[in-house]
């Protein structure tokens, strides 16, 4: 199945804005491309256990339909987590708006948590983003922005004590988004972004094989909370260890990838596995990689 065309504004470069205007303006391209890396991490295909616009993957509460509307409806709040991040807010100011966000998500995908985590890290790469664009403009990594400006309270900060984030932390001792976000998005800049950008020499011209190239080199690499979720330990150790298999062999660039691919997508799906962290990291990826394109 083919998906539908991205009709979002086209990169531009992010001067440092002057004036009113010219901050939204900033605001709003910053936004387009949060929105855009969702929906072209939704639109990748094969990625193990994940909705797609071919299938829901291992999920029977969302589909592709859910996802998009999900993703269009956070638009203005990644936009003015931007604004904040011209005027340095502080990440109190960040939280009013992510709860915002997270209570609009919500209320159209009738109570399904599609992207809170996407939320949580993509909010705060658009806030890093305004920062580096505003008066504060800088060519430092947006990650490390996140770091230097917001890590600090990030790692102070209060828990969804219902996410599973917070079960996987109380169970298995691991950070989840809360540690990645605060140290600055490690495992966007030591293995998806490479990957991405290998996936593109292997596969020059498929956006969608790029991808799914970065997308496996994180299941392969992260402590998933959502893996843990599903399958406790045994489950997360599969998918890694699959996911490693996968790569082995060539990852897209070897022979027949796209069906070896599906088969692991279905063997995900078969175990209910889904690595719906490492989508959220995934997207962050294509962000940031947007981002630097535009600079």
């Amino acid at each position: 199945m083919t998906a539908p065309a991205l009709h979002l504004a086209s990169p531009v470069s992010l001067a440092p804005a002057t004036g009113l205007a010219a901050d939204a303006t900033s605001a709003t391209h910053i936004a387009d491309r949060a929105v855009k890396a969702l929906l072209a991490e939704l639109s990748a295909w094969p990625k193990p256990g994940l909705v797609s616009y071919v299938d829901t993957g291992s999920h029977r509460d969302m589909n592709a339909a859910l996802l998009e509307t999900s993703a269009r409806s956070l638009h203005p709040f990644f936009a003015e987590l931007a604004l904040a991040g011209q005027r340095d807010a502080p990440m109190d100011e960040l939280r009013e708006i992510g709860k915002r966000a997270e209570a609009a998500m919500l209320t159209v995908t009738g109570g399904v948590n599609t992207h809170r985590g996407a939320i949580f890290g993509l909010g705060l790469l658009c806030a890093a983003a305004g920062h580096q664009a505003g008066a504060h403009g800088t060519d430092t990594a947006l990650g490390v922005i996140v770091a230097r400006r917001w890590g600090d309270t990030i790692r102070c900060g209060s828990i969804h004590l219902s996410s599973h984030g917070a079960a996987a932390l109380r169970r298995y001792g691991v950070g989840g988004a809360r540690a990645e976000a605060a140290a600055g998005f490690p495992s966007v800049y030591e293995d998806g972004l490479p990957a991405l950008r290998e996936g593109r020499r292997l596969r020059p011209g498929e956006a969608d094989a790029a991808s799914i190239q970065a997308c496996f080199t994180l299941i392969a690499t992260v402590e998933d909370t959502n893996l843990l979720h599903r399958g406790g330990r045994s489950g997360a150790r599969y998918a890694s260890d699959t996911a490693k298999a996968f790569l082995s062999a060539g990852g897209v660039g070897g022979g027949n990838w796209q069906r070896r691919a599906a088969e692991i997508h279905a063997a995900f799906v078969a175990r209910r596995l889904s690595p719906g962290g490492c989508a959220d990291l995934l997207a962050m990826t294509l962000f940031i990689d947007m981002m630097e394109v535009a600079q």
